[in-house]
């Protein structure tokens, strides 16, 4: 098995994360049977195109929650890499907590 679980979509809330945010955030290495995809479906172009990273984060993006880390972009190299005979991938880990301090504050302010 190469990872733990394939998902289909998110099922953690929303984070709001953008690109600065992201880039924010070390990556550390990430076993690739912890991870539970977000996807099903794996674009076989972008598997094999050399370029898929050119205008992207270096990393994949995982989402640790509920115990979970959930690969939320990136999944081409995770393939990548367990083709390869790797078991691990380095990736950035964003811990959710649950709604970020900021979308808080705004809808309190809001009501």
């Amino acid at each position: 098995m190469i990872f733990r679980l394939v998902g289909d979509g998110r099922p953690y809330p929303e984070h709001g994360l953008g690109q600065r945010d992201w880039a924010a955030i070390p990556p550390r290495q990430v076993r690739l049977d912890q991870l539970v995809t977000t996807k099903r479906v794996l674009a076989l172009d972008v598997l094999l195109d050399e370029d898929s990273t050119f205008y992207g984060d270096l990393f994949p993006h995982v989402i640790e929650w509920g115990g979970a880390l959930y690969l939320e972009d990136g999944l081409h190299r995770a393939v990548r890499a367990a083709l390869q005979q790797r078991t691990s991938i380095h990736a950035r880990v964003y811990v959710h907590a649950g709604p970020r301090l900021g979308d808080t504050a705004r809808s309190s302010v809001a009501r």
